[in-house]
């Protein structure tokens, strides 16, 4: 089952649009304010959730209003974010892959937060991305494989997280590594490119954020 979020952050009009004119879902939900973006467009999620503190006033009652569109109100005094609310939600319904759109933004404790979720992903082997218009995040604990001809964008950086990374090698790119020692605290992944039909990223030990981005 293919999931999309709609979450609160900053998202680009015609890109969202086209992302998801191109990628078809099984179910769409609307984190909080995600709906906005939704309903100044004209698209009807499945389900809205949230403590609704920043959702637009007429997007949430014309939600409200419709007997399609499920409504889940959330206590605004919780230990998640609706992004986390939502996206464990999806998984418990079933959800085989997810993405986000919306996770990203200009506040970096909401932004940090969403690539950390990322790890709920690992725990209950469900793939979940992070996707804006310059940048489709996602996290490994073992491999990934990455065709040219699909890449998002033109640089895909590593960056371990959770400690040091062991074991990584990476194959089809520009800067190859093998069986590398890559340390948290570091850089040496940023801004790699794919120069063969396929590119595959291993780690053996720790876990990876896998960034592709374009300017």
């Amino acid at each position: 089952m293919r999931y999309v979020i709609i979450s609160g952050g900053h998202i680009h009009d015609a890109f969202a649009l086209d992302w998801l004119e191109q990628n078809k879902y099984d179910c769409m939900i609307a984190a909080d304010s995600g709906m906005n973006f939704l309903h100044r467009n004209g698209i009807l999620p499945d389900i809205i959730a949230g403590d609704f503190d920043s959702a637009d006033n007429e997007s949430l009652a014309y939600y409200q209003g419709l007997n399609d569109v499920q409504v889940m109100k959330l206590n605004p005094i919780k230990d998640d974010t609706d992004t986390e609310f939502v996206i464990r939600e999806a998984i418990r319904r079933g959800a085989t892959e997810i993405t986000v759109l919306g996770a990203t933004g200009t506040r970096l404790d909401h932004v940090l937060a969403n690539v950390h979720l990322l790890g709920i992903g690992l725990e209950e082997n469900v793939s979940i991305a992070l996707v804006d218009a310059h940048n489709r995040i996602r996290m490994i604990s073992d491999w990934l494989e990455i065709k040219k001809d699909e890449q998002f964008g033109s640089f895909v950086s590593i960056l371990p997280v959770k400690g040091d990374a062991n074991g990584v090698t990476l194959e089809g790119m520009k800067y190859s590594l093998e069986n590398a020692y890559v340390a948290c605290f570091s850089s040496l992944g940023v801004s790699n490119e794919i120069v063969e039909d396929v590119a595959r990223i291993t780690v053996k030990q720790g876990v990876l954020l896998v960034i592709e981005s374009r300017d």
